[in-house]
């Protein structure tokens, strides 16, 4: 498992390039911002580390062939050449997804029945066992991916308590990055949930890797290399921090959730969270920082109509108390958003439950 193959790391649409960013700061080969993600050449290494390190990525992605294919009987022909026992193991059972898109080959069952068959021709058993392989026949053109992650990056293995309309924790790093936040300042959430940008922000500042307390797909693939993921998860040196991250809720079940998540993260001694509404949000001692927010929108938690008061109170608070820190709002309604009175500029629409939001960021207030 040494050779080279290219990798696509799955994004939410519309942060592709900040996963970029992300990718070429971690010093991965030549990102290449692609829809739906980003694009580079490596081999298993670069997909162990993008698995273990990068805060932003969905999935990673490893494709390991691709061929053009017009019928059927061509795509059984030619998915019986792969080397599959180069990938899988015999003892480990793959779950073959398919998509067809304007191609010859349109059925998507058919299809997958005929990779299936060449995978149990090779010796592969198929089922759910935590091995994915995806084809996508698009354009007449079969792309095969294995999902190296298996469960969805956004799953740390730190946080099992959540609250309404949670964000996703690649999704939060991701606009987390976006302000500009790099680990050298203060975070403030007022409403902070499971505490989701607050530990997200802690963990940046000391250096913890997102993956380090979960398992991926990759370590049950053929030529698993064992010894060189735990050196490479051993020379993860987490740091140490002066700075302070704070979040805040008006529910106690809340605040209890986000502290028990810190707690698990490794990261209760630099994330604070108390029980307060926004209207005694106060600003912490020490440096201007960024204040980052999720509040409810209408059409998720609440009715809009009754949020133009609360956005209206933040606006008011971060404008009497926060001078020289910078915003950061998630939001779907635009409305919402300039109920604050602060200069937001908006960012592009980001799925996020079924609806579009936006990152809306100001400059020091």
């Amino acid at each position: 498992m040494d050779r080279s193959f290219d990798i696509f790391l799955a994004a939410p649409p519309g942060l592709e390039p900040v996963l970029a960013e992300e990718a070429r700061a971690a010093g991965l080969p030549l990102p290449e911002v692609q829809p739906g993600g980003v694009a580079l050449r490596g081999g298993w290494a670069e997909v162990q580390r993008a698995n273990l390190e990068l805060r932003g990525a969905s999935r990673v992605l490893a494709r390991i062939g691709g061929f053009p294919v017009f019928h059927l009987a061509q795509l059984d022909k030619r998915a019986r050449k792969i080397d599959w026992r180069a990938v899988f193991r015999a003892d480990v059972p793959v779950k073959v997804e398919t998509v067809c898109r304007r191609s010859k080959v349109y059925h998507d069952r058919a299809a997958a029945a005929r990779i299936a068959g060449a995978l149990e021709a090779a010796g592969v058993p198929l089922g759910d066992g935590g091995v994915r392989l995806s084809a996508r026949i698009e354009d007449n053109f079969c792309t095969l991916s294995v999902d190296t992650s298996g469960a969805p990056l956004h799953r740390r293995g730190h946080k099992q308590a959540v609250g309404k309309a949670p964000l996703r924790e690649t999704m939060a790093a991701l606009f987390l990055r976006a302000c500009g936040f790099a680990g050298a300042e203060p975070v403030v959430d007022p409403m902070c949930g499971s505490g989701t940008f607050v530990i997200e922000a802690a963990e940046m500042a000391t250096g913890r890797a997102p993956g380090r307390a979960r398992a991926f797909a990759f370590e049950r693939l053929a030529g698993f290399d064992a010894e060189g993921w735990a050196a490479l998860k051993a020379a993860q040196r987490p740091g140490e921090t002066e700075l302070r991250f704070h979040g805040s809720d008006r529910d106690a079940g809340a605040v209890r959730m986000a502290t028990e998540n810190a707690a698990r993260a490794g990261v209760e001694g630099v994330a604070r969270f108390a029980r307060q509404a926004v209207s005694d949000l106060a600003r912490p001692a020490g440096p201007p920082g960024l204040v980052m927010v999720n509040p409810p929108y209408g059409g998720r938690v609440g009715e809009a109509k009754a949020l133009f008061a609360l956005y209206g109170a933040l606006g008011t608070v971060l404008r009497e108390r926060f001078a020289g820190w910078r915003v950061g709002l998630v939001t779907s309604d635009a409305a919402l958003a300039r109920a604050t009175g602060l200069s937001l500029e908006p960012g592009p629409p980001v799925p996020h439950g079924g609806l579009k939001v936006r990152l809306y960021q100001s400059g020091p207030l």
